[in-house]
């Protein structure tokens, strides 16, 4: 069975502590901001949103200078927030192998449309080869 080599070059690394506490801080920051506002039911989905497009972009980190990518994780961005805004939430709790797979299949797309976008991207010839050798 062949692996495809894009699915080999991920390399998997551990935050340092001081990473896991400012992501755990930023988690309660924007709990107690949904919480002010009185839409907590909110705070999870923006979290487990903001958490699986920070995951895409740690993981394709090696096109962080393509200004393609950065333009496409912003539309990715923008195409969660009515998928936050108008799908119905709960506060209640809900066990974290009902939401791993939701979670997981919206890592998946967003890593799928910038592989997408990518291939786009690099079929497109530069201006300068269109332009004739003499005038």
């Amino acid at each position: 069975m062949q692996i495809d080599s894009r699915l080999t070059d991920i390399k998997f690394k551990r935050l340092p502590w001081w990473a896991v506490l400012c992501v755990m801080l930023g988690a309660v920051l924007v709990g107690f901001l949904f919480d002010h506002f009185g839409k907590l039911a909110l705070a999870r989905p923006t979290i487990y949103s903001a958490g699986m497009i920070s995951i895409a972009i740690a993981m394709r980190w090696r096109l962080r200078r393509q200004l393609w990518f950065w333009i496409t994780m912003a539309v990715i961005a923008a195409l969660h927030v009515p998928l936050i805004l108008f799908l119905p939430w709960t506060t209640k709790w809900v066990p974290a192998f009902m939401i791993a797979p939701f979670a997981f299949a919206d890592l998946y797309a967003v890593l799928a449309i910038v592989a997408v976008v990518g291939t786009l991207v690099a079929k497109q010839k530069p201006l300068n080869d269109e332009l004739p050798d003499k005038m």
